[in-house]
């Protein structure tokens, strides 16, 4: 089955096949038809299967571009996911001239005002901010038309049920509702009962992760630390051809800008560049004019290159499964792949969700020291020198070189040169704007309470999982960050500034 067999429009397919996608997944081939027609659809699929798509593709469909008004509305659990499914709403959206706006907390809300007034046809929201726009009536819902509940068991893990009933009481009762969830726990399922009109429910068995070919490792660091542990490493390990994830569009602009302004050949794919612009980013990159391609989840959607040595997450992904499906980029057609990624103290409970999912302990690398990092810049040099001298363009530096000789001494010379390849020189450090860390999903125990540790980790020694030795380390980094998260991500749990 392909995209055209479902009936969309041109502008629609257009953009799917730009955006890399071949053939419905699954939950797509069986949700977006019965969704076109304006029937409501529980699908019951993990992260990763393709739902953003699976809702967004109707929603982009019956949207009327004509029309100033908010038709479609998508809730989600979290800050990233919010502006992920708004990024990816966007570029399917793009040929049809349908415009959205993510809205979130722990951004400038006059920010967002101004935003709506631009007049989205699709808003995808967390549900703390959209309903502090639907009190300041700076958001009116009175024209949507479809509702989309997106990852519903994680807005009941994190507290969010009352949220959304009441911004359901607060749209349309003829209104379509969609509703996509990894399980379907019974407050969902009663959520489902009062909320939704007969729905037709799709349920797509959780797919089988493969990681075997692919070497895994991953490192615990501060924030401000990633960007020089980042580029010792790419020193260290060489990857002949690297994807680098980052979480937003702006780390992808900023530490691609870095990475230039540091010698390392990189480009950087994100949702905002031009078809033209993505074009050519992606042909320097696979004919290998640059080794370094650094992308946000949703542009790096739909690239197929089977040579890629490295990935690494200098962001960590939303959930488990799009770990998987960012690893999956290396370690294809028969070879082996490594993959690397930086977790920041607050972020370690992912790492929990992550193996356990995956059903794999990632190893932990030691952070690579300065002088690990020249020794391998050194021999990468002295490589490279070796090579020259097999070529047969050193007849035109010989004349520069013999003038230089009668200068200095021939040690010193050649030392001058290798500390100049080798990028010896003092430069200023290079500081990346901080993006904030995940927030940790709950998940409750069989009794009703919350796990802080997901799969039953211990808080306190550290047992039972085989980080324990690091514990401590842990402890203390959140020490030092606590100033730093409470700054960027609001105050408490129950305000909606800290829930995304």
């Amino acid at each position: 089955m392909d995209f055209e067999t479902l009936g969309l429009s041109q502008d629609l397919l257009k953009a799917i096949q730009e955006m890399g996608f071949t053939s419905p997944t699954p939950i797509q081939e069986q949700a977006i038809g019965p969704a076109i027609q304006g029937k409501d659809v529980i699908g019951q699929a993990q992260t990763g299967t393709g739902k953003t798509a699976a809702f967004g593709i109707p929603l982009i469909e019956k949207a009327d571009t004509q029309s100033g008004d908010v038709q479609g509305l998508i809730i989600a659990p979290t800050r990233e996911l919010a502006v992920q499914v708004a990024e990816e709403l966007q570029n399917l959206g793009r040929f049809k001239g349908i415009r959205t706006l993510a809205v979130y907390g722990g951004e400038d809300i006059g920010k967002q005002i101004r935003g709506l007034k631009r007049r989205p046809h699709i808003i995808s929201s967390t549900p703390g901010r959209l309903l502090d726009h639907i009190r300041r009536k700076t958001i009116r819902l009175d024209h949507v038309q479809t509702v989309v509940l997106d990852e519903a068991d994680e807005m009941l893990n994190m507290g969010f049920i009352d949220d959304i009933q009441s911004i359901l009481e607060s749209v349309p009762n003829e209104r379509q509702t969609l509703l996509f969830s990894a399980t379907m726990p019974p407050e969902i399922r009663r959520l489902a009962d009062r909320f939704m009109k007969e729905p037709i429910e799709i349920k797509i068995k959780a797919k089988t992760l493969t990681v075997d070919r692919i070497n895994q490792r991953f490192l615990f660091m501060r924030e401000r630390e990633k960007f020089d542990v980042f580029t010792r490493l790419i020193d260290i390990q060489t990857p002949e051809r690297a994807i680098v994830f980052g979480r937003t569009k702006r780390r992808v602009d900023e530490l691609t800008a870095a990475l230039r302004k540091k010698g390392y050949p990189a480009k950087g794919l994100h949702g905002d560049l031009t078809q033209n612009k993505r074009d050519q980013v992606m042909n320097d990159f696979k004919a290998k004019r640059v080794n370094i391609l650094v992308a946000t989840d949703v542009a790096a959607r739909g690239i197929d290159i089977s040579d890629i040595s490295h990935v690494y997450n200098f962001d960590m992904p939303q959930d488990p499964e799009s770990y998987v499906h960012r690893i999956g980029r290396t370690g294809r057609a028969g070879k082996k792949g490594m993959a690397v990624t930086f977790v920041t103290y607050p972020e370690k409970e992912h790492l929990y969700n992550v193996e356990k999912t995956i059903k794999h302990k990632i190893e932990q690398l030691p952070i690579p020291t300065e002088e690990e990092a020249l020794k391998a810049r050194q021999l990468s040099t002295l490589d490279s020198l070796q090579k020259a001298l097999q070529s047969n363009k050193l007849q035109n530096y010989k004349a520069i070189a013999e003038s230089l000789l009668k200068e200095a001494e021939p040690v010193d010379l050649l030392a001058a040169a290798l500390m100049l390849a080798t990028d010896e020189e003092d430069e200023k450090p290079i500081k990346l704007t901080s993006e904030p860390p995940l927030q940790v999903k709950r998940q409750r125990n069989q009794s009703g309470g919350r796990n802080r540790r997901p799969g039953g980790h211990s808080s306190r020694n550290g047992s039972g999982h085989g980080h324990g030795g690091d514990r401590k380390r842990f402890d203390r980094g959140e020490r030092r960050d606590r100033y730093e998260r409470s700054s960027r991500s609001g105050q408490g749990r129950r305000q909606p500034a800290s829930r995304g």
